[in-house]
């Protein structure tokens, strides 16, 4: 008997089948690594950042505008060497380059992926925050 399955025909379990590397058993881990302005997104409240999302999607920037003032009112970021201030800032500029490039569907674009990418770290974060009582 072939060991190895022809062309149509499926394996049967427990066999190798042609082309398939064998387990190694290797971790990898992938570490993803951000830029200034995308650490500078700050962790917040899902609802906080749905409304964030809502804001940048129909206009570009307000969003990000509206999401700097919570790093003022103590949101986290992936930035936690830099001031708060710094932070601010960084998250004002990124409003202002949505702002002027959505003339040309850049800056649109690029915003609605911030809002986005606000809710997904705000699910982040409210699942590995503990519930207040």
């Amino acid at each position: 008997m072939d060991p190895f399955p022809k062309d149509g025909e499926s394996a049967a379990p427990g066999e190798p089948i042609r082309g398939a590397a064998p387990s190694s058993g290797v971790v990898v881990q992938v570490r993803e690594k951000k830029g200034p302005l995308r650490a500078a997104i700050p962790y917040m409240p899902f609802p906080v950042a749905v409304i964030c999302l809502f804001l940048n999607t129909f206009v570009p920037g307000l969003g990000t505008f509206v999401s700097a003032f919570t790093v003022l009112c103590g949101a986290r970021t992936d930035l936690p060497d830099r001031h708060m201030c710094c932070v601010f800032w960084l998250n004002i500029a990124a409003a202002l380059i949505q702002i002027l490039t959505a003339i040309v569907m850049v800056g649109w674009i690029m915003s609605i992926f911030w809002g986005m990418d606000m809710v997904i770290l705000a699910s982040k974060y409210s699942a590995l925050t503990p519930p207040r009582l």
